[in-house]
């Protein structure tokens, strides 16, 4: 089983949703960087469940301590090594499931690839994987401060209602529980996500992760494109079931002359007229804000009955019991952003490799 992710900024993650403990080891991080453990709590905290009546209830503070690769306040060079304690696990919720595999769920592959698997939560499958990516973001966006790149990111759409993107106000997302930019929209979702937790049903949703100060350079032509590993970097989360970067499928709509975005010099630099490109071009940042969106699925636990199989192979109907997101894309939003900002700190690091 892979458990790294990244080149030269590389992570691994290791722990399962009930087990002692959560961490990750992170090799690549330049030394002489200021760290502590706030400054990885701080996006630990966006992210942990229990914050409002739209997410899982499960009780985890997500406290984080660094076990090694920090020395008098600053990283050392060395591997960074970094542990979560779990602190609010309720097995017993899942031993209806223990002999039935959930449907949308990775349980029937995981048995049928290991022979095995941790049904308490999912173990190794579950979400609270994500806790140590934002965790290794967190570290990935001191890095990026260094270069004057930021990552922030919101959520677009649930279900088949979108955000007015003339309303767009990145002040909004620290405001409403969604991530979400247009206040309006976000009173909408409220009354709709209600209703959906209430009938114990789920429903799915789009993130937009956006990255400013991104240099021209980053990424290779060919294999190591920035945006096919940013792809995979979004599609490696959990429930995600698509990728775009820039305009993505709605290019589909426009002809060539549309979708270019035109140039012009200004001031003796070059200046983009638009941005359907979302910032890449041939795999290659192109200077402009890197622009990606990703749909995540309805959260597959459910209070609803649905049809399954046994270990045993018989038919039978399943109801997911214990605490889970009505939409996990909510909190998507700060996995996405650590997702994109470790990408781009691995191909700042190449970058500057190759430059010398």
């Amino acid at each position: 089983m892979s458990n790294s992710f990244g080149r030269l900024f590389r992570f691994t993650t290791w722990g399962e949703s009930h087990g002692e403990a959560i961490g990750c080891v992170i090799d690549g991080v330049p030394a002489q960087i200021p760290l502590c453990e706030a400054d990885i709590q701080y996006w630990l905290n966006r992210r942990k469940p229990g914050q409002s009546k739209f997410t899982t209830q499960r009780q985890e503070s997500d406290s984080v301590k660094i076990l090694s690769g920090v020395f008098e306040g600053v990283t050392t060079g060395t591997a960074l090594s970094l542990l979560i304690e779990n602190e609010d696990q309720r097995s017993k919720d899942y031993g209806d499931i223990a002999q039935k595999y959930r449907p949308g769920h990775a349980d029937y592959t995981y048995q049928m690839k290991y022979g095995v698997r941790d049904y308490r939560g999912g173990g190794r499958s579950s979400a609270r994987e994500t806790a140590m990516r934002v965790a290794a973001g967190a570290v990935a966006r001191k890095i990026l401060d260094k270069a004057g790149i930021s990552v922030r990111g919101a959520m677009v759409q649930m279900g088949a209602t979108v955000i007015d993107r003339a309303a767009w106000d990145w002040e909004i997302t620290e405001q409403n529980p969604f991530w979400c930019p247009d206040a309006k929209t976000a009173a909408i979702w409220e009354a709709e996500l209600l209703a959906i937790r209430k009938s114990g049903s789920s429903i799915g949703a789009v993130i937009e992760v956006q990255a400013q100060g991104v240099p021209v350079g980053l990424g290779e032509p060919i294999y190591g494109k920035l945006d096919a590993d940013i792809a995979a970097a979004m599609m490696s989360i959990n429930a995600v079931k698509g990728v775009e970067i820039g305009d993505g499928f709605a290019a589909a709509n426009l002809q060539g002359e549309q979708n270019a975005d035109c140039m012009r010099m200004e001031n003796g630099q070059v200046v983009f007229q638009s941005n359907h490109a979302g910032g890449i071009l041939g795999g290659i940042s192109s200077g402009q804000p890197i622009i990606t969106r990703f749909v995540v699925k309805p959260t597959s636990s459910l209070l609803i009955p649905v049809e399954t199989v046994d270990k045993d192979g018989n038919n039978t109907i399943i109801i997911t019991k214990g605490r889970h997101d009505p939409c996990v894309g909510i909190r998507a939003v700060p996995v996405g952003e650590a997702m994109l900002a470790c990408v781009l700190a691995d191909h700042y690091l190449l970058y500057k490799a190759y430059q010398g």
